[in-house]
């Protein structure tokens, strides 16, 4: 486990101090918690951009594709 220094801003340590006195949990393991919930959710938007970026890269294609299909469509 690291130790690290950490500066927060008054008002977001007074709700934290609130928050925390009401769970019982303590600060440390609400930070974490806070910390792995965040980075979960960065990565979530991480991957969304990739999906959107390699959807729009084979978009093209799948147009070309769906052209041909309907061209056969019209021979039979």
């Amino acid at each position: 486990m690291k130790t690290i220094s950490l500066k927060i801003e008054d008002q977001i340590f007074l709700e934290t101090e609130t928050i925390l006195s009401k769970h019982k949990k303590p600060r440390n393991r609400y930070i974490n918690e806070a910390l792995d919930f965040y980075n979960k959710l960065q990565q979530r938007e991480i991957l969304k951009a990739k999906l959107k970026k390699s959807s729009l890269l084979v978009r093209e294609d799948n147009l070309e594709v769906l052209k041909e299909f309907e061209n056969l469509n019209d021979d039979f």
